[in-house]
């Protein structure tokens, strides 16, 4: 999952590039509908993510047939909440955009390539919960290769659709539709017609399973739209402490820092599947020594990335103003990425914390720390910052640093005291 994680995130760093080449006004648009496009996205993972931690349980428990029917309920949910999708994103995404402080050219952009992805939802939530699935029977060998497949593809259909073709930003929308479409077909073929996966599928509705599903996906897909929710926020106030321009910034260094976070986000799957087995087995041994183990290391590659980024931020800065009209942003750039790249060792204490709640089916809990990190901790720090302290757009980078790093310790305090719980628990059976 880590080197699946790293081929998205290479692709979501060369979309990003590509599109720079149009200018920061492009770079903002796709800026501002980052984070609702994320919120789509969190409505498909969390039924991932749900259904990833059921199939584990289930197979822990050695229950093939309910683990067959845990996948074959959270794909037909995943074609239903795509199709509601359309329907309720269409109409307002409009304003949505305008409510951020997209104006003028700059919203013309955002809808432009906003439509063609929204169209594309339910593709979208089945090649999510698809790949949760696989990763829930442990076979995340087949889900990294959809995943790899997919952003290869799309990386070299960017500057096909944008460029050579000219579709401006929506060629950036087409080539991402494009390659999910190719990686739901890879996913498709092992699951319906080579049927060589643990579990099968069949038509057919469980009311019980349902609940099991929801009870960690809802949770989980507030989790990631809590996330989303905050980047909204956060763009609102670098619009307000640098226009558009600020947007442009907050949008190319933030794809850097998700960049340092790809193995850290495989780690954070796997902890799912993981701890979700050791739970379902009765085993606090090993709940324990992956919860611990994964937070180890997962500082230690934050760490080295982190300083990764330091001394390497004016060089990674060109590859975002490489146009004429991007090198103004240049320098408040390279200030951006060395103060956010600060955020990545204390990612792990949360993200494993937060992945280890959903593995053991504890979803409100991983829930409430997201809320913790992102709504409160990062949007109040950057808002006394920017209107307070009148920090300007170093503002907001300060208060995603130090927000996390406060929502970080919290969140692994709670995270040993529920595993020394449950060890207890476990013990007495």
């Amino acid at each position: 999952m880590m080197l699946a994680m790293l081929v998205q995130t290479i692709y979501n760093l060369a979309d990003g590039i590509w599109v720079a080449g149009l200018g920061p006004q492009a770079l903002a648009a796709i800026g501002l509908f980052f984070p609702i496009f994320m919120i789509i996205i969190s409505l498909a993972a969390g039924i991932g993510v749900g259904a990833s931690s059921v199939v584990s349980q289930k197979i822990g428990e050695r229950d093939k047939t309910g683990a067959d029917v845990a996948a074959s309920v959270s794909m037909l949910l995943s074609v239903i909440i795509g199709l509601i999708g359309i329907a309720v994103f269409l109409p307002t995404v409009p304003s949505i955009l305008g409510f951020a402080g997209a104006r003028g050219g700059t919203l013309n952009l955002a809808l432009e390539y906003s439509v063609v992805l929204i169209y594309s939802m339910p593709l979208l939530m089945f090649n999510n919960v698809a790949n949760g699935v696989l990763r829930g029977e442990g076979d995340a060998k087949r889900a990294m290769i959809a995943i790899a497949a997919g952003s290869l593809l799309n990386i070299a259909l960017d500057p096909l659709f944008i460029y050579v073709f000219g579709f401006g930003i929506k060629g950036a929308a087409y080539a991402t539709v494009l390659s999910i479409a190719v990686s739901s077909f890879l996913i498709s073929f092992w699951l319906f017609f080579k049927k060589d996966t643990y579990v099968s599928f069949h038509l057919g509705w469980n009311w019980e399973i349902l609940k099991k599903i929801l009870k960690i996906g809802i949770p989980a897909s507030l989790a990631q739209a809590m996330m989303s929710i905050a980047i909204y926020v956060l763009n609102v106030f670098a619009v307000k402490a640098g226009g558009d321009y600020g947007v442009a910034i907050f949008t190319s260094a933030w794809r850097v820092v998700n960049f340092g976070t790809v193995p850290l986000i495989g780690m954070a799957m796997a902890v799912t599947s993981v701890t979700g087995a050791a739970f379902g087995e009765r085993n606090g041994e090993k709940l324990e020594t992956a919860h611990l183990y994964a937070v180890k290391l997962g500082f230690f590659i934050g760490l080295v990335v982190m300083l990764a980024i330091l001394v390497f931020a004016p060089f990674i800065a060109k590859a975002f103003t490489y146009s004429q009209e991007g090198e103004s942003i240049y320098s408040e750039l390279v200030r951006a990425l060395r103060v956010l790249s600060l955020f990545l060792p204390g990612v792990p204490f949360g993200m494993f914390t937060s992945s280890m709640f959903q593995g053991v089916g504890q979803g409100l809990k991983s829930l409430a720390v997201t809320i913790m990190r992102t709504v409160i901790m990062q949007v109040l720090f950057s808002w006394l910052f920017v209107f307070v302290l009148k920090a300007g757009l170093m503002g907001v980078w300060w208060g995603i640093v130090l927000g996390n790093a406060t929502s970080a310790f919290i969140t692994f305090t709670w995270g040993r005291i529920t595993v020394n719980r449950l060890k207890k628990e476990f013990q007495a059976l």
